[in-house]
């Protein structure tokens, strides 16, 4: 019962491919790489899920409901990583027909700023959503521009991102970009890469980040995150989830809040 996509076909070859359907190759039982919660591809649809680095890729499975067959491009390190911590769910390194871009620079302007992401939830009506709070450590300027100015939003509504008004309204989805998740850690906020080519990060974190049970399971039901953000000194560290609601719809009411809809790349 094991779903390979045209995809991960592609990257593992019609011979590998054809192994896995008729059962050569298959796990049996399984962690699934999505919620970590035991799988039996021999009694429950199970999605291949292909991870590729520059160098490697390492073949793991999920169940058909948390996540689809699917590539997901990570770095070699986080590749290496994602090895030690997948344990019985994955199969040994396959090659990769082609290797994905490598990450976009995570800082949009010349001057040394750090992106800083924060991931809580977010009460929309009776549901919580999962959400990502994304906030610069100083002002980031337009490539090639000097000023002084802050330049964060107007870059990001260029790219396709909306001014927030209203918190309690999700933002409207962004085609072409998604957040990733990998061994339920949060990895990168990927955007569109060239025509025809995988997408690369916009950013990327520098150790996969963890997410709270309630955030990794609000999101595989969604399969949906709400991505918000702000300039620099609009939002800021909060302890509290509430905390965090109050400081979004203050910089929703200073009208310095943009957010997107993305869905869920990866696991």
């Amino acid at each position: 019962m094991l779903d390979v996509s045209d995809d991960v076909r592609a990257e593992i070859g019609d011979e590998e491919a054809e192994r896995l359907l008729a059962g050569e190759n298959a796990p049996g039982s399984y962690d699934c790489t999505s919620c970590r919660a035991p799988g039996d591809c021999e009694r429950e649809r199970t999605s291949t899920v292909l991870f590729v680095g520059e160098e490697t890729a390492v073949l793991a499975f999920a169940h058909a409901t948390c996540i689809p067959s699917q590539v997901v491009p990570v770095s070699e390190e986080q590749l290496q990583g994602a090895v030690r911590g997948l344990g019985g769910g994955a199969q040994a390194p396959a090659p990769a027909a082609a290797t994905p871009p490598a990450p976009a620079d995570l800082n949009p302007a010349p001057r040394q700023a750090v992106i800083g992401v924060t991931s809580g939830l977010v009460l929309l009506g009776e549901t919580l959503h999962p959400a990502l709070v994304v906030e610069p450590t100083s002002p980031i300027a337009r490539p090639g521009s000097d000023g002084p100015g802050d330049d964060f939003l107007p870059l990001l509504i260029e790219q396709g991102f909306l001014p927030v008004t209203d918190v309690t309204q999700p933002p409207a989805p962004l085609p072409g970009w998604s957040v990733l998740l990998a061994m339920g850690q949060l990895h990168a906020i990927l955007q569109p890469g060239a025509v025809g080519a995988a997408p690369t990060a916009w950013w990327q974190a520098h150790q996969p980040l963890p997410v709270t049970e309630g955030w990794r399971t609000a999101v595989n039901k969604s399969h949906t995150v709400l991505v918000y953000a702000a300039p620099v000194g609009s939002i800021g560290q909060q302890p509290r989830e509430d905390l965090l609601r109050e400081a979004l719809d203050k910089a929703a009411a200073g009208g310095v809040l943009v957010g997107a809809a993305m869905p869920l790349a990866g696991t």
